[in-house]
């Protein structure tokens, strides 16, 4: 079984910046991409972002192109999300999880969701 937890959230102004921080441990596959993935209130849970295992392949949501970037540390069992410009729209639960497909941009992920972290972007 595989458990994660993020952290990082809070409460930011619109044009601020917050870096989601997500550490894996159990019994994962030896290679794995990873992603983060949000719900915002009364919407479905959909895809930000993903990075494959050697932090090369990385793929985004059209929503925080040139906003967000993700980052992973394999060492540590870690990856990051340093959220930049965020927007209102950004208000929302963030998950870490690995995708099943990171090419294909969708929320469908591998491991059981745990309870993520809160991003609130307001003034």
């Amino acid at each position: 079984q595989v458990q994660v937890v993020e952290s990082g959230g809070g409460l930011v102004q619109p044009g601020g910046s917050l870096r989601l921080t997500c550490t894996v441990s159990g019994r994962t596959r030896a290679t794995y991409a990873m992603g983060w993935f949000r719900q915002a209130p009364g919407k479905e849970r959909e895809f930000v972002a993903s990075i494959g295992w050697n932090g090369i392949a990385t793929y985004y949501a059209d929503f925080v192109k040139g906003r967000f970037t993700i980052h992973r540390e394999n060492a540590a069992n870690t990856m990051y999300l340093q959220m930049n410009n965020l927007k209102s729209e950004d208000t929302a639960v963030y998950y870490c999880n690995s995708p099943r497909s990171p090419q294909s941009r969708t929320a469908a992920a591998v491991w059981s969701w745990d309870q993520g972290t809160r991003v609130t972007v307001s003034s």
